[in-house]
């Protein structure tokens, strides 16, 4: 295999959704509250998708070493595991992500606020700490919690943010719709890996509760996500032009479906499904931002 298609494997494509969505949704609002910066967004949009990558270069390289990963995970390849990359390799990989993504971050700091780096540095923290480290908490049941705090609050209001120097109730609610697609995707993630995760001592959610509990907080992530559009019609932060996010309704019901019916490796197509949900719903909602200010 060449090795830019190791590397490209190493970075997990279908994840990478979850990092663009947000940045999408907030950069939209943005210019619906008339204060778009585009070298800003852009800026914030190449970070989060370093930070992605580095974070799934990280859990590669950590699972491994932990033993979580074996020939009998259900998931796509590890390339650690493989043997198609080295420690060294990985960690090498690691370290050009979080330097570029370090380096956009003070950029966008330089043209905002310092308040960025201090997001920046949470993230970089949380992407190694999520299966390193001495208590890797993505092992005791809060990798939902993370992925909410940094793949919504943080990816949104710190865009938002980057752009307006502000924080607004839409920014907010609108993080927690991003937050909620985002967790959703781990969610699959974990719901495939059950028995694997438990024969390793990983004690996520999926894990400590069972496949029930699993498959009802992917549906209640998706219905929370798709109730904020509403909530910011009737509070008046915006018109129903918001509502157009709406058509990726159908998309969310085939995939909350396929939750309920796949097993095992089948829930490796709804985890990348999962993904385009998160991104299509982004663009929805931008896209009703953008007809709210421009009509």
């Amino acid at each position: 295999m060449p090795a830019y298609q190791i590397w490209w494997l190493a970075a997990r494509p279908k994840t990478l959704p979850a990092a663009a969505a947000p940045v999408i949704a907030a950069t939209a609002l943005a210019f619906h509250d008339g204060f778009l910066q585009p070298l800003v967004a852009l800026a914030c949009l190449l970070t989060a998708l370093l930070l992605q990558i580095a974070a799934n270069l990280a859990n590669d390289l950590f699972d491994f070493q932990r033993g979580t990963d074996t020939n009998e995970r259900l998931g796509p390849l590890r390339v650690t595991q493989a043997g198609l990359l080295s420690a060294s390799q990985i960690k090498t990989g690691m370290a050009v992500c979080f330097l570029l993504a370090a380096f956009l971050g003070i950029y966008v700091s330089i043209l905002s606020s310092w308040h960025i780096l201090l997001i920046g540095i949470a993230a970089i923290i949380a992407a190694l700490a999520y299966s390193g480290g001495p208590i890797p908490y993505g092992y005791y049941g809060l990798g939902e919690l993370g992925v909410f705090l940094f793949f919504g609050l943080a990816a949104v209001c710190g865009t938002y943010f980057g752009q307006t120097k502000t924080i607004t109730t839409a920014s907010i609610l609108i993080s927690i719709s991003m937050g909620c697609l985002s967790t959703a995707i781990l969610v699959v993630n974990n719901l495939r890996d059950i028995a694997t995760d438990r024969l390793a001592g990983k004690k996520t959610l999926s894990v400590i509760f069972g496949e029930s509990f699993t498959r009802y907080e992917y549906f209640n992530l998706l219905v929370v996500a798709f109730i904020i559009p509403i909530i910011l019609c009737v509070k008046g932060l915006t018109t129903p032009y918001v509502l157009v996010s709406f058509l990726s309704i159908p998309m969310a019901l085939r995939t909350g479906r396929k939750v309920y019916q796949s097993h095992g490796r089948a829930l490796n197509q709804v985890l990348a499904e999962t993904g385009q949900l998160e991104l299509i719903f982004a663009l929805f909602i931008g896209l009703g931002f953008i007809l709210d200010k421009v009509i």
